[in-house]
């Protein structure tokens, strides 16, 4: 079977991967689409090379079926429709005692400390995977993940039916979060440099600033009657956004911080504490959010058409990840399966 590997120093490679049965307690996965998302962008581009072992598989935006099935495993059949929560957790730190399973302090990411999606036939504890209804179809399945955590992100904030909500950076995670926030009861507003993503935001029905040519600030007091959003989300990881959340949030207004920031920001700690302001983490998800994700992409809440700029097969990984990186695309998919699907 075929897999892409991520070699170090920013090389891809398609290679013949060897495939084993799978191992007790395990599933096998015919991986059909794997979307490609930012944390890969960062393995592609050596970001994360002190983590990663390479020659590493990678991905873990997968839809796909069961291939084969692990002793011991019960509850699945060869072609069920599934799709993969990809976190190990050991449950014995203090954050898993906690309840706390999905930011375990000793979390392995499955697609970057150990093997992804991105190859034919994948080999995962039976205990991450999700199943799929049937009438879902695998290409858009592929976007569960990321909708996950838009859907965590949106429930971590505590937001209310009617609130002001301000959504800094139009990517697909920016897009699912404003989705998800609206069908919750918000009204959104989304900031995005980039005038493409602007334009396709807009079609979606939000309302839409560009940060780099307008006095944000100023357009969120006139949007809200000069009170400021109930939630702020900062999803571009950009410097400049991390300092405007706080000029952005009303009174006991809450800043939920969703985008990986390389390098520390500097933030209104006086603007905090005058607002008395709630700030955020939110990382990953739990599995309630892998199901609410998977309903409101079988209702059509989330936009999968929209969201999937393209289809790639495995061998053009390399240029996908090209054209992501130059912000020609929105998402994705790589079409892992290719002939082995037929």
């Amino acid at each position: 079977m075929k897999g892409t590997t991520y070699e170090g120093s920013g090389r891809l490679r398609t290679v013949s991967v060897d495939v084993a049965p799978p191992g007790p307690g395990e599933l096998q996965i015919a991986v059909a689409f794997c979307g490609l998302c930012g944390t890969d962008l960062h393995i592609v581009h050596g970001n994360m090379d002190a983590r990663v072992r390479t020659p590493l598989v990678f991905g873990h935006e997968a839809s796909g079926t069961v291939a084969a099935v692990g002793a011991g495993v019960r509850g699945w059949a060869a072609g069920d429709p599934l799709t993969v929560m990809p976190l190990i957790w050991d449950g014995t730190c203090a954050a898993c005692l906690a309840g706390h399973q999905h930011i375990c302090q000793n979390l392995v990411f499955v697609g970057i400390d150990s093997p992804g999606a991105l190859q034919q036939r994948w080999n995962v504890p039976a205990s991450i995977a999700v199943p799929l209804p049937g009438d879902l179809d695998l290409r858009t399945a592929a976007l569960v993940e990321p909708a996950a955590v838009a859907v965590h992100d949106v429930r971590r904030s505590g937001l209310q039916v009617g609130d002001r909500v301000v959504v800094l950076g139009g990517g697909p995670i920016g897009v699912l979060i404003a989705c998800v926030a609206r069908e919750a009861g918000a009204q959104v507003l989304v900031a995005e440099i980039d005038e493409s993503r602007r334009g396709r935001v807009s079609e979606l029905g939000f309302e839409v600033r560009d940060p780099a040519g307008t006095d944000l600030t100023a357009e969120v007091e006139s949007w809200t009657g000069g009170v400021g959003a109930d939630v702020v989300f900062e999803v571009s990881g950009a410097a400049a956004a991390a300092r405007a959340t706080t000029a952005l949030a009303r009174v006991r207004g809450t800043i939920v911080v969703v985008a990986i920031h390389a390098a520390a920001r500097e933030i209104d700690l006086q603007r905090v504490f005058w607002r008395e302001l709630r700030l955020l983490g939110a990382r990953v998800y739990q599995r309630a959010d892998f199901e609410r994700a998977i309903e409101l992409l079988r209702r059509g809440v989330l936009p999968a058409a929209a969201l999937i700029s393209g289809v790639v097969p495995l061998e053009e990984t390399a240029t996908a990840v090209a054209d992501l990186s130059a912000g020609r695309a929105m998402k994705i998919l790589v079409d892992v399966a290719g002939e082995a699907r037929a």
